[in-house]
């Protein structure tokens, strides 16, 4: 289980503090299928970063019973100098993680043959979306976090993705950021809506759509 307990996030810009979240709270059961929704700027990569331990609150907690992945396909990690493989080691290491039990996983699911060897920096940015794809689902996090990136590579690879994600782990936790809602209501158990700075829970998923499509009528 992952909790969050009474979290408010506050930035400081040029025109003075911004709360976008305002004393928030949330669960994650284990095995349990997450989609957040709200328009842009909500506040709702800002909520992933804090569920998955990247940013931390100005105030409030969060329990982690779970380990969590970085969003899947996130490319700003890599260091652009080394070789994919070199990245591969690095991230193994963080994550004790045996990168020579990865690498066929990773070389056979990314399919970049021989550029996994070269710069990071030469890499399209198909390419590192791949690379950062094939590391998230190597590793086994029990909770993964999707922000917008099931669309990588072409139709092919998009579709081995899924694949790999919903239907061979298909018993992880996950949450889910995306603005397709047929996505939503095909793989997710409950609806948590952003709006205002306050995180609103809906158990019925076409309620929470239905709630998110008419916020932004407001």
């Amino acid at each position: 289980m992952i909790s969050l307990h009474d979290i408010t996030k506050v930035y400081h810009t040029r025109k003075g503090p911004r709360r976008v979240l305002d004393n928030v709270s949330m669960v994650i059961e284990k095995g349990e299928k997450v989609g957040v929704l709200g328009p842009n700027g909500a506040g709702k990569s800002t909520l992933m970063r804090i569920v998955s331990g990247a940013e931390q609150p100005t105030r409030g907690r969060v329990e982690r019973a779970m380990s969590v992945s970085w969003p899947l396909g996130f490319v700003g990690g890599f260091q652009s100098t080394l070789t994919g493989y070199d990245n591969l080691k690095f991230i193994s290491r963080i994550y004790g993680q045996s990168h020579q039990a990865l690498l066929p996983y990773i070389q056979d699911f990314s399919e970049l043959g021989h550029y996994l060897f070269e710069p990071v920096k030469s890499y399209s940015a198909g390419m590192r979306a791949r690379l950062a794809f094939a590391i998230s689902m190597a590793i086994d996090f029990d909770c993964l976090i999707i922000d917008e990136v099931i669309a990588v590579g072409d139709q092919r690879f998009q579709e081995k993705s899924r694949n790999e994600l919903l239907n061979k782990r298909r018993e992880k936790s996950m949450v889910i950021i995306t603005h397709e809602m047929h996505f939503i209501r095909e793989n997710c158990t409950v609806v948590y809506v952003v709006d205002h700075g306050k995180l609103i829970r809906f158990p019925d998923i076409d309620e929470g759509i239905s709630y998110h499509e008419n916020s932004f009528r407001r």
